[in-house]
C-alpha cells in the first residue's frame, strides 16, 4: 500500500480527481498507511472498493476485496479523534514515540505542495500537531522508552567511551534496521555489517556509510571494534568463544555486546569468559513492559487533554465555516454602494458641492463598514450558538 515517492503526485492526484475528493492527505510511516479525506461521499464498502481500484489499477478483484475488508474506517468526530491520537502517538506501535509528529507534519506539507489539501486540512493538521506537542510537554507519556531497540540504544549510550566507537552489526533484518535509525543520531567511527545475504548487508551498511560483508567472513574479521550488535534468526548461537576471541585478538578492553536475538546469538561461555558489558533481550523486554505499564497510566490524562483540544478545534472549524459562508457580504455591500453612486443617484451627487460630497462619502463608508460588521457578528453568534 506504500506509494513510491516518484509516483506520489500522479497517483494521489488521480485518486482525488477520480473519486471527487475535496481534500486528500496521505500519511505513510514504517507500520501504517493512512488516507485522510474530506469528501461529500459516504465511505461505505462501495466507496472503498472504488478507492482501492483507483489507488492501484493493477490490483485484481481479490486484492481489492482484501484491502476493503482489512481497512479501518473512521468518519466524522471519530476521524478527528483518530488523527489527534495518531499525531500524539496514542494510537502508535510504540506509545509515546515523538517521530510521528514530524511524519504527520511532513506528510501534510508534501500533500499541500501537490495541491491535494485545502483550508480544512491546514487547520486540522495545525491543531493536531499543536495538541501532540502539549501531550508530550504536559504528560509523562514519552518519559521512558518502551521499545526493546530504543532501550538497547539508550543503554549503549549510557556507557561512556573515550572515542567514537567502531561498531559491528550481525544481521540485517528489521530489528537491526530499526537500530540503524537510532545509530544515525550518534557519532561513531565506522560500521561493518555481516549478514548471510551480502546484498542485505550492503543495503543496511549504506544507511550508516559502512561496509557490508558475508556472515561467513565474520570468523576471519580481526579489526578493532567497541560495540557488537547482533540479531539474527538463527536457531542456535552463532558466536562461540573461539569466534569471539578471533574478533577481539589481543584487545582485552571491555566491549559492549547488544544481543537482540531470540534465542541468543551468543554462547554463554562467551559472556562468562570475556570482558563484556552485556545488554540482553530478556532484561530489555522486562524493562520495556514496566515502562509501558507506567505509560498506560498516563493515557487517560492524554485522552482528556486531546478531547478538550478536539472541542476547541470543532469550535474553530464552525467559526471558519461562518467566515467562509459570510465572505460574500462585503463584496455585495460594495457593489450596492458602487451602483448607488454611479447609476441610481449619480445626477443628484453631481449637483452637490465638494464639501457636501466629501461628507456624504464619509457617511457612506461608515455605514458600509457597519452593514458589513454588524450582520456578520450577529450571524456568527447565532450560528455558533445553534
Amino acid at each position: 500500500k506504500y506509494i513510491d515517492e516518484n509516483d506520489l503526485e500522479e497517483r494521489l492526484s488521480h485518486l482525488k480527481t477520480s473519486l471527487e475528493i475535496d481534500e486528500l492527505l496521505y500519511v505513510s510511516t514504517c507500520n501504517r498507511v493512512e488516507f485522510m479525506l474530506i469528501s461529500q461521499h459516504d465511505v461505505d464498502e462501495a466507496f472503498r472498493r472504488k478507492f482501492f481500484a483507483a489507488f492501484n489499477p493493477t490490483w485484481s478483484e481479490a486484492d481489492i476485496t482484501w484491502a476493503t475488508n482489512h481497512s479501518r474506517t473512521f468518519e466524522g468526530e471519530k476521524s478527528l479523534q483518530h488523527l489527534f491520537y495518531v499525531s500524539s502517538s496514542i494510537d502508535s506501535l510504540v506509545v509515546g514515540e515523538r517521530e510521528i509528529i514530524t511524519q504527520v507534519r511532513e506528510a501534510y506539507e508534501k500533500c499541500n505542495e501537490l495541491k491535494l489539501t485545502g483550508d480544512r486540512f491546514r487547520l486540522l493538521v495545525r491543531s493536531a500537531v499543536e495538541t501532540a506537542k502539549l501531550v508530550y510537554t504536559q504528560t509523562q507519556i514519552a518519559q521512558n522508552p518502551v521499545s526493546v531497540v530504543s532501550l538497547a540504544y539508550r543503554k549503549m549510550r549510557e556507557v561512556e567511551l573515550a572515542h567514537s566507537p567502531k561498531i559491528l552489526i550481525i544481521g540485517a533484518g528489521k530489528t537491526n534496521q530499526t537500530m540503524a535509525q537510532y545509530l544515525k543520531k550518534a557519532p561513531f567511527d565506522s560500521v561493518t555489517v555481516f549478514n548471510r545475504t551480502v546484498e542485505k548487508a550492503n543495503s543496511l551498511a549504506t544507511v550508516l556509510n559502512g561496509e557490508g560483508k558475508s556472515l561467513g567472513e565474520l570468523q576471519n574479521f580481526s579489526e578493532h571494534f567497541d560495540i557488537l550488535i547482533s540479531c539474527t534468526g538463527a536457531s542456535q548461537p552463532i558466536i562461540n568463544n573461539r569466534i569471539y576471541r578471533q574478533l577481539i585478538g589481543d584487545d582485552l578492553s571491555e566491549k559492549i555486546v547488544v544481543d537482540l536475538a531470540i534465542p541468543s546469538d551468543f554462547e554463554q561461555e562467551v559472556l562468562r569468559k570475556n570482558n563484556i558489558r552485556y545488554i540482553g533481550i530478556e532484561s530489555l523486554k522486562d524493562e520495556a513492559r514496566r515502562n509501558l505499564e507506567q505509560r498506560q497510566k498516563e493515557l487517560e490524562l492524554c485522552k482528556r487533554l486531546i478531547d478538550d483540544k478536539i472541542n476547541e478545534f470543532e469550535q474553530l472549524l464552525r467559526e471558519r465555516k461562518v467566515e467562509i459562508s459570510m465572505r460574500e457580504i462585503p463584496k455585495a455591500v460594495k457593489e450596492i454602494r458602487e451602483r448607488a453612486v454611479t447609476k441610481v443617484f449619480n445626477k443628484e451627487l453631481d449637483e452637490l458641492d465638494p464639501k457636501s460630497r466629501e461628507v456624504l462619502e464619509k457617511m457612506m463608508e461608515y455605514m458600509e463598514k457597519k452593514y458589513i460588521s454588524v450582520p456578520m457578528k450577529m450571524a456568527k453568534e447565532i450560528m455558533l450558538k445553534g
